[in-house]
């Protein structure tokens, strides 16, 4: 008879200080003050590359942006991506899929008031892993790594990548 009394004023209690205690732990996600990104364009050997991504540092800072949106502000974390030329230039010598077709960065995320929210690392995206960005009617064999598509994949996957290391 105990124990029939005790379990449901045990569960009951149990279940009222768990529900005090989940707001504690459920943090809005950090806000993001400022997103650079950078690339040596005149260190690229290749000139396809050099003209196909001349403007690859506005746009990954504009898709890493577009995914944090609602997490823009003024006080927040710093997001720095230093994009590796070398491995850009390279992709436009092999066929899709080949080991060269990456983007590779060192990206580095600091903020001023909060240590917590420091990390450095190096980011290898290749094609593989841009193949959900690829719109659904892309024939992925007959796909040049200087199409459009390639490269707005491309940018797509590296910005996502960014963006989910934040919270981790």
């Amino acid at each position: 008879m105990t124990r029939r009394i005790l379990t449901p004023a045990f569960i009951s209690v149990f279940l009222t200080a768990s529900a005090l205690t989940v707001p504690v732990f459920a943090a809005d996600p950090a806000m993001v003050k400022e997103i650079e990104v950078s690339i040596d364009l005149p260190a690229i050997t290749n000139p396809a590359a050099a003209l196909r991504y001349t403007h690859i540092a506005d746009d990954l800072k504009a898709a890493i942006a577009a995914r944090l949106v609602d997490r823009l502000g003024e006080d927040g974390m710093k997001i720095s991506v230093d994009l590796s030329e070398v491995e850009l230039s390279s992709s436009f010598t092999d066929a899709i899929g080949a080991a060269d077709t990456r983007l590779v960065g060192a990206v580095k995320i600091s903020d001023e008031k909060d240590n917590s929210h420091f990390k450095t690392y190096e980011l290898t995206l290749d094609v593989n892993q841009a193949k959900p960005f690829f719109p659904a009617t892309v024939d992925l064999s007959k796909l040049s790594a200087n199409s459009d598509d390639f490269y707005n994949a491309m940018i797509a996957a590296f910005a996502d990548n960014v963006v989910k290391s934040l919270d981790k």
